[in-house]
C-alpha cells in the first residue's frame, strides 16, 4: 500500500504545522535524528470523500522535517566523483591451486591501496569451482573471513541457501581463464561457441570494505533482462544504471522498488558462417535484413547470479556491465544454460529453489481497496459481484479494518469482533475468502496510558523480538500507526513470536491467507526517531492521508476527452525515453551542499557510506529503517537490509502452516529477495491509473517469472488517481491472464470495482470465463513451475529462440506454451498489432473465440480487430489445452465437467498434459497426471495416478480437422447426435457427457475420428 505519491505528498504538512501551539523534541538514539516543532494536538471532524467518511483523531503530527534525509548526491551524478578505475591497483593472483574441479589462488593489492570509498582489502582468496555441467561459481572474500577479528559480513548459507558442487559435476561447457597483465582480471567462456559470456580484461578488481567493483565487456547492442525490480521494459537499456535497494516506494520508472534480485539473464544471437561456425550477428544487422523467423539465426542465453545482499549499483553501458556493491563477497554464478528455460531451472533447481505450489483458489479473482469501511459494506462488495454475476473468489482489506492501524486488531466500531462470525459463516459458506493486510512494523503503545496497552508488541518485546539501536536501546522507526518497532529475524525469538502472532489471530480472524505491505523495510522518519517520544503515541505520520484535508484526489482519469493523439499514445516508450533521461548525470545547483564522507580506518560509516548508491529515496535511511539498526548477532540493517522482506515472508509461511497444517499457504509480498518464490507471490506495488503502468505490467510479470516469483499481479485499473471505464475495462481484461488477479485502488480514488461500469462489468466477464475455464490448464503450468522451475508467463523471445526480432518484445506474452495474449495497451482504438511467431517455420495459430486459423504473415505486425470489450487470445497449434465448465467460484468450477481443446498443428499433431490434486494439500497423497497426444486422427489420453475425480469429459473441441470419418471412444460409437463437424472451418466437437459420466479419468481412453 504505501505509496510514494502519499508519501512524498509533504507540502500538505504546512497546514498541519501551522497549528503549532507547543514543542515537542524528535529525538534519535543513532544520530540520525534531530529535534523539529510540531502540533502536538491537532482536531479534525470528519469529511464525505467519494462516499468513505475518514475521522481524524487528536493527536501529535510528526514534522515532516523527521523523513528528511542528508543532502546526498549519487556517484553516477556527481561531477565530483573520481572514477575507481583511474586510481586503485587492482590485484595479482599468485600460489594458484588446480584440480578437475576447478582452482584456488591468493589474490594480492597490486599497488598502493586507493582506500577510496573504503578501506581496501590487502589480500583475499579466489575459489572457482565447477560445481556441475552446467553451473560455474567464482567466489572472492578477504582472506581473513571467519577469523575471530572479522567483521566482514557475507550471506549466511542457512539464511541464503549457497548452490554447491555436486559429486560428479562432469564436463562443463563453460570454461575460466584469468591473467595478471596488467593486474588480475578472469574470463567466462562457452567451450562449445567460443563466445566469451564474461571478461574483466582491461579493468580492475576494487574490493574494499564498504565498496566492491568488477565489471565485463558485453556486445554491441545486447540483450539483457533482469536486474529487479524496477519499472522499465523486458529488455535492459544499455544506458542505466540499475540499483537494487529495497525502497518503499511507489513505481517511479527505472529506479530501485521494493525487491532486490542481482540476476541477468543474457541472450546472444548467432548465424552460421560460410564454415558452419557460428558467428554473433549485431542487433544492427538483423534490423536491416528483415530477419523474422529465420532458422538460420540461433540463440544461446546464459544467467549470471551475485549472491550478495548489500545495496549496489549494476551499471549498463553500451558495451560493458560494471557491478558495483556496498559491501559483502563476490559469489558468483554462471548457468550454462544454453536456452531461456534451461537457465531458469538451473538457477532455480541449484540457487534459489523452486516457486511454491499455489493453492486452487488463489487462482480465482481478487478484489480489495484501501477504504472498505465495515463488516456491511465488506459483505455488501461481496454480494454485489454476485448480484452482476461477476466472479468473485477472495475479498481483500486494507488497513482499514485495523484498530488504529496496529497488526492483529481489528477496529471496535467499524469490524468489532462481533461482526466476525456472521460474515465469515456467511463468505465461506460462498466458498469465497478473506485476505486481510498485514504490516511489517508494531506499534510501541504509550507508557503513560494503560488503556494503549497492545499485547503484541508486549509479547515480542518480553521476548527481545525486536531491533535495536546501537547503543541498545530500542529502534523506535514511525509507521502508519505511529511509533513503531521493527521485528529482527535474526534474534532466536523473532520467528517463534511472529508465527505465535498469527496462529493467535488466526482465532479472531479466519483469514485464508496473508498479504504483507511495507516490508523493505519502512519507516516514515529517519532514525530512531520514537526514542524517548513515545509518550505521544499514538502519532499521525508526517504526511496526510488520502482523503484528509487538501490530500483528496479531484483529478480527471488519464484519458478524460482526449483523443489518440494525446501523449497516451506513446506509452510504450516511456521505458527508453526515461532510461535516456535518467543516464544523463544531474549537475547539483551550485547552492546545494552535498554530504561527502571519507573512509576512516578500520570503521565503516553505514549511515553514509562514501560511495552513494542511486537510491530512489536518496540517504539510505529515508522511508527506511537506518543501515545502522542493530540485530541481535549484532548484524547492522546495512548488512541485511535487502532481505528483511525475505525473511518476514518466511516467518509469515511458518505461521500459515501453523494454522494450516499441512495445506499450502497463501502469501502475497512486497519486499522480495532471490528465493522469496518458494515461499510467496508478489504483486507489483503502488501504480497508477494509467496506460503505461498497464503495459508495464507485462515486463514485470515477466522479469518476475526469470526471478522464480511466478504468482505475479499488478493492481488492476491501478492504484493511484482515477481510472475510467476504457482503461479499466482493457486492464480488467488483460489481468486476467496474470496468474495473480486482482482490483486494488486507494483510498480517496473513486471507485473502481468492476460492477461500476457496465462495459467494464461485461469486458470482465468475458475475460473471466475465459480465465475460469482455463483453471485447469493453469493449475498444471504451475505444477510444472513448482517441480522443475519452468516459467507460466513467458516472453515471446524465450518460446521461439531463434528469432532476433523478438528480443524486445514485450507488449504481447504467452501464459504457457500454448495461450498468445495480444492486449490493447492505449486509449480509443480498436485495434492493435501483434506479431504471430513461429509462422516462417510451420506455427499454426487459431482465434480463441472463432477456432479458425489466423492468416498472417511471418515476422511483420499483424492489425486484429480488438474493440472495446474484446481481448485477442490465440492457440498454438500443436497444443491440447484442458478446461472445465467455470462455475462463480473455483470450488464450483471444480465440480463441473471437463473439456479439452486440440488445436491440431500443420503436421496434424498435438500434445498437452493436465495435473489434478485436491487443490491445498502441501505434499498430496494422491494425485492424477493426464498426457495427452493427439495424431493420425486420434486422441490418446494416458492416465496416472489415484486421485478421485468424478467429473465427466463434456466436450472435446478439435481444430485443424481435415476429415472426419466414425467417431469412436475406446472403439466404440459417441452417438451421431454428440458430433459436430464444421468441415469449412475445420472444426470438430465431441460431446462426451453420457459415456464418461462415471469420470473422465478413471483410465486411458482414445477418441478417434478416423
Amino acid at each position: 500500500m504505501a505509496r510514494s505519491s502519499i508519501l512524498k505528498a509533504t507540502s500538505i504538512l504546512s497546514f498541519f504545522l501551522a497549528l503549532t501551539n507547543g514543542q515537542s523534541t524528535v529525538n534519535s538514539a543513532d544520530g540520525l535524528g534531530g529535534s523539529a516543532t510540531a502540533t502536538p494536538t491537532a482536531s479534525f471532524g470528519t469529511v464525505e470523500i467519494g462516499g468513505t467518511p475518514t475521522s481524524f483523531r487528536s493527536v501529535f503530527t510528526i514534522p515532516a522535517s523527521a523523513d528528511e534525509g542528508a543532502p546526498l548526491l549519487p556517484n553516477i551524478k556527481d561531477p565530483e566523483a573520481v572514477n575507481a578505475q583511474d586510481v586503485c591497483p587492482g590485484y595479482k593472483a599468485s600460489q594458484l591451486q588446480e584440480d578437475d574441479y576447478g582452482l584456488s589462488a591468493v589474490l594480492t593489492l597490486a599497488g598502493a591501496p586507493c582506500n577510496l570509498y573504503g578501506n581496501d582489502v590487502d589480500v583475499l582468496n579466489l575459489k572457482v569451482e565447477y560445481q556441475s555441467e552446467t553451473r560455474l561459481a567464482i567466489n572472492i572474500s578477504p582472506a581473513n573471513l571467519g577469523s575471530s577479528n572479522s567483521s566482514w559480513f557475507v550471506i549466511p548459507e542457512d539464511l541464503i541457501p549457497r548452490p554447491t558442487s555436486e559429486t560428479h559435476p562432469g564436463e562443463s561447457d563453460l570454461e575460466f581463464a584469468w591473467g595478471n597483465n596488467p593486474s588480475f582480471w578472469f574470463s567466462v567462456t562457452r567451450r562449445s561457441t567460443k563466445d566469451v559470456l564474461f571478461t574483466s580484461e582491461n579493468t580492475k578488481l576494487v574490493y574494499e570494505d564498504q565498496f566492491i567493483e568488477f565489471g565485463s565487456s558485453l556486445p554491441d547492442d545486447y540483450n539483457l533482462y533482469g536486474l529487479g525490480e524496477r519499472i522499465h521494459g523486458l529488455r535492459l537499456s544499455n544506458n542505466l544504471t540499475a540499483t537494487i535497494y529495497a525502497a518503499d516506494v511507489g513505481d517511479p520508472i527505472d529506479d530501485n522498488l521494493y525487491g532486490s534480485h542481482p540476476f541477468y539473464l543474457d541472450t546472444r544471437y548467432f548465424e552460421a558462417d560460410e564454415y558452419g561456425k557460428n558467428k554473433l550477428v549485431k542487433k544492427s544487422v538483423l534490423d536491416e535484413r528483415g530477419y523474422g523467423g529465420n532458422s538460420s539465426y540461433k540463440s544461446y542465453s546464459h544467467g549470471v547470479y551475485l549472491r550478495n545482499a548489500h545495496g549496489q549499483e549494476v551499471l549498463l553501458q553500451p558495451d560493458s556491465i560494471t557491478w558495483r556493491t556496498l559491501g559483502g563477497s563476490i559469489d558468483l554464478f554462471f548457468f550454462e544454460g544454453p536456452t531461456q528455460p534451461d537457465v531458469t531451472k538451473q538457477y532455480q533447481l541449484s540457487a534459489i529453489g523452486l516457486p511454491a505450489m499455489q493453492a486452487y483458489w488463489g487462482f480465482g479473482y481478487h478484489q480489495c481497496r484501501w477504504g472498505y469501511r465495515n463488516w456491511t459494506e465488506l459483505r455488501d462488495i461481496v454480494q454485489t459481484f454476485k448480484d452482476f454475476d461477476i466472479p468473485l473468489e477472495t475479498i481483500w482489506v486494507d488497513i482499514d479494518y485495523m484498530d488504529q492501524y496496529r497488526d492483529f486488531t481489528l477496529d471496535p466500531v467499524t469490524f468489532p469482533s462481533s461482526g466476525v462470525k456472521d460474515f465469515f459463516e456467511w463468505l465461506h459458506g460462498n466458498n469465497q475468502h478473506f485476505v486481510p493486510i498485514v504490516d511489517s512494523a508494531i506499534y510501541i503503545p504509550n507508557p503513560t496510558n494503560a488503556s494503549d496497552a497492545y499485547d503484541t508488541y508486549t509479547r515480542g518485546n518480553a521476548s527481545g523480538a525486536f531491533l535495536s539501536n546501537p547503543d541498545g536501546s530500542q529502534y523506535i522507526g514511525a509507521v502508519w500507526p505511529g511509533y513503531t518497532v521493527f521485528p529482527d529475524w535474526f534474534s532466536e525469538s523473532g520467528i517463534p513470536w511472529w508465527v505465535n502472532e498469527i496462529v493467535d489471530w488466526y482465532k479472531e480472524v479466519p483469514f485464508s491467507g496473508i498479504w504483507i505491505d511495507m516490508s523493505e523495510v519502512s519507516s516514515f522518519c529517519v532514525g530512531s526517531c520514537g526514542t524517548g517520544n513515545v509518550t505521544l503515541n499514538p502519532v499521525h505520520p508526517p504526511f496526510s492521508l488520502p482523503g484528509e484535508l487538501n490530500n483528496i484526489i479531484y483529478e480527471y482519469p488519464e484519458s478524460f476527452n482526449i483523443t489518440n493523439a494525446t501523449e497516451a499514445a506513446s506509452a510504450l516508450s516511456a521505458s527508453s525515453s526515461q532510461a535516456a533521461a535518467k543516464s544523463t548525470a544531474e549537475v547539483a545547483p551550485t547552492s546545494t551542499v552535498y554530504l561527502r564522507t571519507t573512509p576512516t580506518p578500520g570503521v565503516r560509516n553505514v549511515n553514509y557510506p562514501p560511495y552513494v548508491i542511486d537510491n530512489v529515496q536518496g540517504d539510505l535511511a529515508v522511508h527506511a529503517v537506518s543501515p545502522n539498526a542493530t540485530h541481535h548477532n549484532g548484524v547492522e540493517e546495512y548488512d541485511v537490509h535487502n532481505i528483511w522482506g525475505h525473511q518476514i515472508l518466511n516467518a509469515t509461511y511458518q505461521g500459515l502452516l501453523s494454522v494450516f497444517p499441512g495445506k499450502r499457504p497463501f502469501i502475497i509480498g512486497r519486499s522480495t529477495f532471490a528465493g522469496s518464490g518458494k515461499w510467496t507471490g508478489h504483486w507489483g506495488g503502488d501504480n497508477a491509473s494509467k496506460w503505461y503502468y498497464m503495459y508495464f505490467s507485462i515486463p514485470q510479470a515477466l522479469s518476475f517469472s526469470l526471478f522464480g516469483i511466478p504468482m505475479f499481479g499488478v493492481d488492476t485499473c491501478g492504484f493511484n488517481g482515477n481510472t475510467d471505464y476504457e482503461l479499466c475495462s482493457r486492464w480488467m481484461q488483460l489481468s486476467a491472464f496474470f496468474p495473480f488477479y486482482r482490483n486494488h485502488n486507494v483510498l480517496s480514488a473513486n471507485s473502481q470495482e468492476p460492477f461500476r461500469w457496465s462495459s467494464v462489468a461485461e469486458a470482465s466477464k468475458t475475460a473471466m470465463h475465459i480465465r475460469y475455464s482455463l483453471l485447469p490448464y493453469i493449475y498444471t503450468l504451475f505444477y510444472n513451475a513448482h517441480n522443475s522451475g519452468s516459467t507460466v508467463m513467458r516472453a515471446l523471445a524465450w518460446e521461439f529462440p531463434n528469432d532476433p526480432q523478438l528480443a524486445g518484445v514485450d507488449t504481447q506474452f504467452l501464459l504457457g506454451p500454448s495461450l498468445l495474449i495480444t492486449p490493447v495497451l492505449e486509449p480509443q482504438v480498436t485495434t492493435v498489432n501483434g506479431v504471430f511467431p513461429g509462422i516462417k517455420e510451420g506455427e499454426v495459430w487459431y482465434d480463441w473465440y472463432t477456432s479458425t486459423k489466423v492468416n498472417a504473415q511471418a515476422g511483420v505486425n499483424t492489425t486484429i480487430d480488438a474493440p472495446l470489450g474484446h481481448i485477442p487470445v490465440f492457440v498454438r497449434g500443436g497444443s491440447v489445452l484442458p478446461t472445465q465448465e467455470p462455475g462463480y467460484t473455483t470450488t464450483e468450477s471444480r465440480k463441473n465437467p471437463w473439456g479439452l481443446i486440440v488445436a491440431l498443428g500443420a503436421d496434424g499433431n498435438a500434445e498437452g498434459e493436465l495435473y489434478v490434486d485436491d487443490g491445498e494439500s502441501l505434499e498430496p497423497a494422491e494425485s492424477l497426471f493426464i498426457s495427452f497426444k493427439a495424431g493420425c486422427g486420434a486422441l490418446e489420453a494416458s492416465v496416472s495416478g489415484t486421485y478421485e475425480d468424478g467429473n465427466a469429459m463434456g466436450n472435446v473441441t478439435v481444430l485443424g480437422v481435415t476429415e472426419v470419418g466414425d467417431v469412436t471412444l475406446n472403439g466404440e460409437g459417441v452417438g451421431e447426435g454428440n458430433v459436430v463437424f464444421d468441415e469449412e472451418k475445420g472444426i470438430l466437437k465431441v460431446k462426451l457427457n453420457d459415456v464418461t459420466c462415471g469420470g473422465a479419468w478413471k483410465g486411458s481412453w482414445t477418441l478417434s475420428w478416423k
